[in-house]
């Protein structure tokens, strides 16, 4: 038994200390404890419940991250069956590299020291959730892993924020999740 638990160790240490060339992590990768990937968004964080951000983690950013950036958006709209836009619900800048989630419900006032805002297609800060017109969306939860701290963009759409983030985007990683009215 004791030799078995050793080499379960060992090969967990082993595993664990796999790093790719240029000193990149495994992978990003972004996750919710609200909803799997694919999954359903649960009707709390939509217009047809309190509206709020569900709780996001990551992990496995390089060694280079210096901050990340989270864009959420909807391809879909205002129908899947013949999308016309991409509407965007969420636009966040220059997380520090050292905050690993965000918590449900989070507000302006309480994100992370030095997180910047963006404006999403309502025109106004902080997370807008699903609020589909008609059919299923897909809900793109896109977390970007930058070189560098971005300067004051002074409240951008999602445009300025990628323009800004050309040539610093170091890792990706992508959580999508869905919603339907219910009628």
């Amino acid at each position: 038994m004791a030799v078995t638990i050793a080499l379960a160790v060992a090969l967990f240490l082993a595993a664990a200390s796999i790093v790719l060339p240029e000193g990149k992590a495994m992978s990003l990768t972004i996750t919710s404890t609200a909803f799997a990937a694919n999954g359903a968004i649960p009707s709390l964080y939509t217009c047809e419940g309190k509206d709020i951000s569900p709780p996001l983690a990551w992990s496995g950013a390089p060694s280079g991250a210096k901050t990340f950036a989270l864009i959420v958006d909807d391809p879909d709209a205002p129908d899947p069956a013949a999308p016309k836009m991409t509407w965007v619900h969420w636009v966040l800048y220059d997380i520090p590299a050292t905050v690993g989630s965000l918590p449900e419900a989070i507000t302006g006032g309480a994100l992370p020291t030095g997180t910047r805002e963006g404006v999403n297609d309502w025109g106004r800060t902080g997370y807008g959730g699903p609020c589909p017109p008609i059919g299923r969306h897909r809900y793109f939860h896109k977390l970007y892993a930058l070189d560098t701290v971005l300067p004051d963009l002074k409240r951008p759409k999602k445009a300025d924020l990628e323009k800004a983030m050309r040539g610093h985007i170091v890792a990706e990683a992508l959580l999508i999740g869905t919603y339907q009215k219910r009628r």
